[in-house]
């Protein structure tokens, strides 16, 4: 898949719209009851890009971005101003934050990732697009050097040095911050200058996309 290791401008996107999107099935019986079906495993994202779009400029630099991406053609990063960060609403990034696997004394690699709730269904998900020297790790409650493992910012893969592996049993936890994954849900930008004078807001669709 053709991804753009480039992020959305940042002032946009802080002033946009959107968030997780489900697809649930469900049948309704003739006594009331339901049965619900969850269709996919993972939610996915959309974001509407053109709330964030104030000024004629950023229109410009909008417009500017979506040409080299060539429409729906190529993925890139989306900032999203509410889930960016492993770290609780407020709270700094710690190496704490989010459990990432468990060691066994041979795997070096283990995937970055998020847990969403605790009680009940707890969901977990993978962070693909981690932002390059964001990441901190840390052992058995103890933080290493970053000289001790690599950080693929591409893909989330978290890879541990020789010497540096994971003992049987140690929790391995991680803070970061974080992008999503997207492309342009449309081939076409309609720009109307003249209701964008008069206060009217283009519509950019974003869709998160696997990668």
């Amino acid at each position: 898949m053709s991804f753009h290791e480039i992020l959305f401008p940042l002032d946009i996107a802080l002033k946009s719209a959107g968030g997780p999107e489900r697809r649930t099935e469900i049948v309704t019986f003739g006594s009331g009851r339901e049965a619900r079906n969850a269709r996919w495993a993972h939610s996915r994202r959309r974001y509407d890009a053109g709330y964030g779009v104030k000024t004629l400029a950023s229109l410009q630099a909008v417009v500017a971005f979506f040409e080299e991406r060539r429409g729906q053609l190529h993925g890139f990063r989306w900032r999203d101003r509410l889930d960016h960060s492993s770290a609780a609403p407020g709270s700094p990034v710690s190496p704490l934050d989010q459990g990432i696997g468990t060691g066994d004394g041979t795997t070096a690699t283990f995937q970055l990732a998020k847990t969403y709730g605790s009680g009940f269904a707890p969901y977990t998900r993978e962070i693909a697009k981690p932002v390059a020297g964001s990441v901190r790790v840390a052992v058995a409650g103890i933080e290493l050097a970053g000289s001790a493992f690599s950080v693929d910012s591409a893909s989330g893969a978290v890879t541990f040095l020789a010497g540096h592996i994971p003992a049987s049993g140690a929790a391995i936890t991680a803070g970061f911050l974080f992008d999503v994954p997207v492309r342009f849900d449309t081939d076409y930008l309609e720009v109307d200058l003249s209701a964008f004078a008069a206060g009217a807001i283009p519509k950019i669709p974003l869709v998160e996309i696997r990668v």
